[in-house]
């Protein structure tokens, strides 16, 4: 017995994830994302409706009485945004407070009759998984499955619809028909969950998944099939540590896994990570340091009348850019390691791969520095430090673009020569 309750418990934890995670993708893409929050707390009333009216509570009139609730609670907050100037963000607040409230208002009614305390309505507040039976599983699959397979169906049109509105109403779609339909499909998740994690927790459950999801792909496709394998696999592994330990609610254990995996997404994602975006600015930095370094040690051959044999000492090249020693060194080391510098006792010195690469760089730059004075009429004494930003960043193609824009010129405004382009 003890096994076919984990079962239960598992197996709905999980539809519920994949269900809501992939459904959440459209709801965070199209800035919505306390509308599942709304329905939620709107479906409260409902369920309470349901049971007074029924007298009966079994899942399929909860449940019903729940989608109905969140489909007016929808329809309501829509409404109130085409027929005033109250902005969503306002609409959702206020149908979340007047439909809870009330729901909290029945709900202690329902406790004070004869036999209210055995209603076990208060469940659908916090949720209580451990009480998911096969046949809360099966109306979830059903539910579920309908609105994985609507959501199919109609992709494309989602999709335009999350990314760009009025494009998709340009090209003659229902998009006032196509939010209705999202949003009905947001109510079947949150009715689908409410048994599960509650009232208060089932937002997680729709965003959670696809905020992380939205981490690792740029694809819609790609980020629905992740946001759902982590929902489902955060519903799966929360379920069964809550089995596993005495007392642990299920719904507050899936929400931490999957903030668990969205925590590590914002990390670690290879494109939007911290992480990548930390090291990858350490990378830049460094690449901007060694090509710095390389200027200057053209910069003194040229002062040298273009003699660039003889090694700058590394204390001339520490007061150039105000580096320490051991920066002067490490950048040496590196610089050395690719052949582009050689580095003995006197200094450091240019190699003949590591001119023509110096060179690159001091072009850029003047280059940059032309474009500045002659085509925005800078004062010549206001483009260096521009200049000196942008060496780093323009490509090839955008340098011969600007030498043929100003006409091959010959010296900066400073009246320094500007290298020519090393042949390809």
């Amino acid at each position: 017995m003890l096994e076919l309750a984990t079962r239960n418990v598992v197996l709905g934890a999980s539809l519920l994830g994949i269900v809501g995670g992939a459904l959440g993708c459209f709801a965070l893409l199209r800035r919505q994302s306390l509308l599942g929050d709304a329905i939620a707390h709107a479906a409260l009333p409902g369920v309470c409706l349901a049971y007074l009216i029924t007298g009966n509570k079994g899942p399929e009139s909860l449940l019903a009485g729940a989608l109905i609730a969140g489909v007016i609670g929808a329809l309501l907050i829509v409404g109130v945004v085409r027929m005033s100037r109250i902005k969503e963000d306002t609409a959702i607040g206020i149908v979340l407070s007047v439909f809870f409230g009330g729901g909290i208002v029945l709900l202690t009614y329902i406790q004070k009759l004869p036999w209210g305390n055995q209603s076990g309505l208060d469940k659908f507040l916090f949720g209580q998984a451990a009480s998911l039976m096969s046949s809360d599983v099966q109306v979830m699959a059903g539910l579920g499955g309908t609105a994985l397979l609507v959501c199919i169906l109609f992709f494309k049109e989602l999709k335009l619809l999350a990314f760009d509105r009025e494009f998709a109403a340009s090209m003659g779609l229902p998009v006032r028909s196509l939010e209705l339909l999202l949003t009905v499909l947001l109510v079947v998740v949150v009715v689908v969950g409410l048994q599960t994690v509650g009232v208060v927790l089932i937002v997680a459950t729709l965003i959670t998944p696809a905020a992380a999801a939205r981490q690792w792909t740029e694809r819609l496709s790609l980020m629905l099939v992740v946001a759902a394998a982590i929902g489902g696999l955060s519903g799966a592994v929360g379920a069964a540590i809550s089995a596993a330990v005495p007392r642990m609610p299920t719904g507050p254990v899936i929400v931490l896994c999957a903030s668990s995996v969205l925590v590590l997404s914002i990390l670690a994602a290879p494109q939007r990570g911290l992480l990548h975006a930390h090291l990858a600015e350490r990378r830049a930095g460094r690449r901007i340091r060694e090509e710095n370094l390389l200027r200057d040690l053209y910069l003194w051959g040229e002062r040298r009348g273009g003699d660039w044999s003889h090694a700058v000492s590394r204390p001339v090249l520490m007061g150039s850019r105000g580096l320490q020693a051991r920066h002067i060194a490490q950048l040496g080391r590196r610089l050395a390691g690719r052949g582009l510098v050689e580095a003995g006792t006197d200094g450091l010195v240019l190699t003949e791969a590591g001119n023509r690469f110096a060179k690159r760089v001091v072009r850029k730059h003047r280059l940059w520095e032309s474009y500045l004075a002659r085509r925005l009429e800078l004062p010549s004494d206001h483009v260096h430090r521009d200049a000196d930003v942008m060496e780093h960043v323009l490509s090839d193609d955008a340098v011969e673009w600007i030498d043929r824009l100003l006409g091959h010129p010959r010296l900066d405004p400073h009246g320094r020569p500007i290298p020519e382009a090393e042949p390809t």
